[in-house]
């Protein structure tokens, strides 16, 4: 029964990221989210309390997902490099799916300032996006490979670089510029440690 439940729940969640990313956080309702997932609005009632209780549980999912996907492609290269390009390569997905996830993640940050529990799972989310960041310079810099005085302000602005570049792809709304925007990005974040070819 909690197996079948959690599947329900799952279902829910993926049809309110489809919801939002077609019609936006603002104008999603319960029963737009009921819709997608091809429920009754009551079964959508049973297992969340209400529109922000079910983006709490999608956007702390969501986050959480990317983080371990993320952090499971840096796990498999050995080398600092290696990290860091698997872990671009994650990042830029796909054009879709950069895109989707964007809309949404845009729209879910203008709601921060109202909800205290958005806002934790924000801070939690890019607490976690540093630690891989931390994660590579330590090993680029145990391989005498970068040159980084603060390793701090350094994984965030990795972060920075990567948030700033899809958004500007995203902005642009040209699928073709996905690849070029990687590139700048990857090779931006080399400067910004300091890369020693």
């Amino acid at each position: 029964m909690a197996k079948k439940a959690e599947q329900r729940r799952k279902q829910i969640l993926k049809a309110a990221f489809q919801a939002a990313t077609e019609k936006g956080y603002e104008s999603v309702t319960l029963q737009d989210i009921a819709d997608y997932a091809d429920v009754s609005k009551g079964v959508t009632n049973y297992y969340f309390k209400n529109k922000s209780d079910v983006f709490t549980q999608l956007f702390e999912w969501i986050t959480t997902r990317i983080y371990e996907k993320e952090a499971a492609s840096i796990s498999e290269q050995e080398t600092a490099i290696g990290k860091l390009e698997a872990y671009i390569d994650r990042v830029f997905i796909s054009p879709e799916e950069n895109k989707n996830f964007y809309r949404v993640y845009l729209d879910f940050l203008s709601q921060v300032k109202n909800n205290e529990s958005y806002k934790e799972i924000n801070q939690k989310f890019y607490e976690n996006c540093w630690s891989i960041g931390r994660e590579i310079i330590h090993q680029g810099l145990e391989e005498e490979i970068f040159d980084v005085d603060d390793v701090e302000q350094t994984a965030i602005s990795i972060r920075c670089m990567i948030d700033g570049s899809l958004i500007q792809w995203l902005m642009r709304d040209d699928d073709q510029l996905h690849d070029y925007y990687r590139t700048a990005c990857y090779e931006s974040i080399l400067k910004i440690l300091k890369y020693k070819t």
